[in-house]
């Protein structure tokens, strides 16, 4: 095994790993799943006033466009470069170097913020023109200029989503898990409130103008709600621009490769959107509404387990030794992607069975009909070729960045955004052409893309951190147990939906995930599978 770097080893620290802490993923979820079921209400009565519609592909790129500040200085570099430090701060109990460090973080954040508004406002158009070249042709020339309207209005909410990851930061460091994970609840509350005002207007252009603003609403409450209780958390907040100070330093030297490999991140989520304009109009709304489904268990199970451990190992001191530190570092990985792996093999599983029936579920009303639900489900289908390896994946990105290591998963990471740049390209774009079938399919293809280049990374990762830490990874005895179990339980919930001709879908589907959700629990119970039993134990607690 080769070195190991134990940061924090200014205490001590247990010989022997402590049983893992399953609290703070627990928490983590319940707040992702507070604020994703009301994210895919959002959806539902999206989907119903624009449909398949030029007014859903703008919403799609208008929305994606103004991310990219919370996607490069956001959640994913904060965790990377903040959170390791300003953990070991507050777990050493100094508040005032906690303090300097939150609110230089804080201060720059706050100028990047201003600076990158005020740009993606003036030149709206051109960053349009660039990332989705495919509308600058007559046929899409609506759909561009939609585009550029709506980004122009959407832009301040991605420096306000910046702002609410420094809160995320904070909180998570003290866990406080569920606030910060929770908080998008109101956003989505806000949104819901805007579709059901204007979704019956005929006019989709308004309907989505109006949404807009409610988007940006709701972006500066999720801020402001989490900020009272940051403030009350950091004791000794000094808000300035003091890049001389040792931790902040420390933070900008990790931000730097962090940035970057956001940045990779981001442009593979350009790239995306670059590959999705050349596709037939319309296509891009079924994507963005796809999305909001198949990161549901990105989210919920690989965000609320990654982000818990990725706490929680930052508070590991690496005083007892070498060993010790590794051993307790492969304990928690170990221990994580097990739970992800039990929770996301169904997922997959669920998404190629029974894809169908659960968009029809979710989407089918309004303007959005049988049609789209079934293209939609292609397109969900082709996200869970790599849904498994891109939870996981995040979880091992975590271990990387408690190690001080961000370097690695940068590497990693441009090597998946190239290969679903050229996959994306061949299977969405190119296939259609060579043999012949409707174009509309490519949407598939890009979402097959991306998960087959996700597979590649999760290797490189595990392969490379088993080699510094020892061996790590879910048991294949394990992984093929889940998989058949998610295969019997799919048979049973085509049976159920057999049995369920004709009836409406919302019945169909809440009937059919239901026999689907409790078989698969029965049969991994029924071959002793330790995380079905747990979560067993934890409903039984609840209850």
């Amino acid at each position: 095994m080769s070195a190991v770097a134990a940061p924090g080893d200014s205490e001590t620290s247990p010989a022997s790993p402590p049983p893992p802490r399953r609290s703070g993923a627990v928490l983590i979820a319940a707040g992702i799943f507070l604020s994703k079921i009301l994210g895919l209400v959002r959806t539902h009565f999206l989907t119903g006033a624009l449909g398949q519609s030029i007014a859903a592909d703008a919403w799609v790129y208008s929305t994606r466009i103004p991310n990219m500040l919370n996607n490069l200085f956001g959640e994913g570099s904060l965790s990377a470069s903040f959170i390791p430090v300003y953990a070991g701060l507050v777990r050493d109990g100094d508040d005032v170097e906690a303090g300097r460090t939150a609110g230089a973080v804080a201060a720059a954040l706050a100028l990047i913020v201003a600076v990158g508004v005020a740009l993606g406002v003036a030149f709206a158009a051109p960053i349009t023109t660039v990332i989705a070249s495919g509308l600058n042709t007559p046929d899409k020339e609506a759909t561009r200029a939609l585009t550029i309207e709506l980004t122009r209005i959407l832009f301040p909410a991605g420096g306000l989503f910046v702002m609410s990851a420094w809160c995320l930061g904070i909180l998570n460091s003290h866990r406080r898990f569920f606030m910060s994970y929770a908080v998008p609840a109101i956003w989505n509350v806000v949104i819901i409130a805007a579709l059901l005002m204007y979704r019956h207007d005929p006019n989709l252009d308004q309907i989505v103008e109006r949404v807009s603003w409610a988007y940006v609403l709701g972006a500066a409450l999720m801020f402001l709600v989490q900020l009272p209780r940051v403030l009350g958390l950091v004791k000794r907040l000094h808000l300035t621009l003091d890049f001389s100070h040792g931790p902040t330093q420390v933070v900008l030297r990790n931000a730097i490769p962090a940035f970057i490999g956001r940045g990779v991140n981001q442009i593979s989520g350009f790239i995306d959107l670059w590959i999705a304009s050349y596709l037939p109009n319309t296509l891009a709304g079924l994507l963005g509404y796809s999305q909001n489904l198949y990161m549901l268990p990105v989210s919920l199970f690989g965000m609320s387990i990654s982000a818990a451990e990725l706490a929680e190992m930052s508070h590991v001191s690496g005083a007892a030794g070498e060993e010790a530190y590794a051993a307790t570092l492969r304990a928690r990985l170990d221990a994580g992607l097990r739970r992800i792996a039990f929770l996301v093999v169904p997922s997959a599983m669920a998404f190629f069975a029974i894809g169908g029936v659960i968009v029809a579920l979710i989407f089918q009303n309004g303007r959005f009909g049988r049609a789209q639900s079934e293209l939609t489900w292609s397109i969900v289908a082709g996200s869970g070729v790599g849904l498994l390896a891109a939870t996981m994946g995040r979880l091992y990105s975590s271990t990387y960045y408690v190690l001080r290591d961000t370097r690695t998963p940068l590497v990693f990471a441009a090597i998946r955004v190239a290969l679903t740049g050229v996959l994306g390209w061949i299977l969405a774009v190119w296939f259609p052409r060579w043999f012949s079938y409707d174009p509309k399919w490519g949407a598939a293809g890009l979402t097959a893309s991306a998960g087959m280049a996700a597979w590649v990374e999760f290797t490189l990762l595990r392969r490379t951190l088993n080699k510094r830490i020892g061996r790590t990874g879910v048991p294949q005895s394990l992984v093929a147990l889940l998989w058949l179990s998610a295969g019997v339980s799919a048979a049973a919930a085509w049976g159920a939906k057999l049995l369920l001709p004709g009836t409406h879908p919302i019945y169909t589907g809440a009937a059919v995930v239901a026999v689907y959700g409790i078989v698969y629990f029965a049969v991994t119970g029924a071959f002793k599978v330790p995380e079905s039993r747990q979560m067993f134990a934890q409903v039984r607690r609840f209850i």
